[in-house]
């Protein structure tokens, strides 16, 4: 799934192919996405302008002519989404769910999902997306203040691998980030959340930025389906020192990585580098 710097790497991508453009026509494909596009959407979007293209964890929102009471269009790229700017002259790929006519005709904004866990919502304004997101996700990493992440470290007995998948905790992070700041920190992903000191908990939360940073820097992991906004792959897949190498050395220490079951997720890890936590309670302090 794209998480953070894959999706912040589209958003600056398509940011100056549309922002400024007029959605001429909204077209659908004969399969949807994970929810059904409304007919009742197609008629506010065509004929918007393009304000602002922007993130807020793994969602890509597209603001519309510029005012708190326009629409927005707030995309996810799910497992296998992927959003980006063709020429009109360029043959659909298959899978090509959703796209929209731009200025002049040439161009389209394309939206296809092979596996179809992506979606597109319109909400009327500002306010109505706001109250969606705001429900569903906690800070950006880049602005977690240092105090509440400690304390929502101390007060929870899950795995600390849950709590960074946890979007209400911090957006944006997923399997690959979490699998290589908990490496680099020497965490051991089912170690209790509550254990974990404060000097601990502020350099997972450094090493939480900077490795997604890295990745943004590199244009995202592709592993698959990922492609940035201009269709191209990312190249942070060739960083991982932990993340998709199970059974491979550890680049560190040439300990054999291991995978192991925590929320339901892959996670991968040194036995060497991150030991299993044995203190009883080390709770981080405020």
């Amino acid at each position: 799934m794209p998480e953070l710097p894959e999706v912040e790497t589209v958003v600056r991508d398509l940011r100056p192919l549309l922002v400024g453009k007029r959605l001429r026509a909204v077209r659908t494909g004969k399969q949807s996405l994970r929810r059904p596009w409304q007919a009742a959407w197609t008629r506010p979007l065509t004929g918007a302008t393009v304000a602002a293209v922007r993130r807020r964890g793994k969602w890509i929102l597209i603001d519309l002519d510029g005012k708190a009471s326009s629409p927005r269009l707030l995309i996810h790229l799910g497992m296998t989404g992927q959003l980006t700017v063709a020429a009109a002259s360029v043959p659909q790929p298959d899978h090509l769910h959703l796209w929209f006519d731009l200025d002049g005709g040439d161009q389209q904004l394309r939206f296809r999902d092979p596996r179809r866990f992506g979606s597109a919502d319109v909400f009327p304004d500002e306010t109505a997306l706001e109250a969606f997101l705001a429900e569903r996700l906690g800070p950006e990493p880049f602005d977690l203040d240092a105090a509440a992440f400690r304390a929502s470290l101390r007060h929870t007995t899950r795995p600390i691998k849950a709590v960074l998948l946890d979007q209400t905790v911090v957006a944006g992070v997923g399997n690959i980030y979490a699998d290589e700041a908990l490496h680099r920190v020497g965490l051991h992903p089912e170690t209790r959340a509550q254990t974990i000191g404060s000097a601990r908990a502020d350099a997972l939360r450094e090493a939480v930025t900077t490795v997604l940073l890295h990745a943004i820097e590199n244009r995202g992991s592709s592993i698959r389906d990922y492609v940035d906004g201009e269709g191209q792959k990312g190249g942070f897949q060739h960083e991982f020192r932990v993340y998709g190498r199970g059974k491979e050395p550890c680049l560190t220490c040439a300990t054999t990585i291991e995978v192991v079951r925590v929320a339901g997720r892959s996670s991968h890890f040194c036995p060497r580098c991150q030991k299993p936590s044995r203190a009883r309670k080390k709770v981080a302090e405020p």
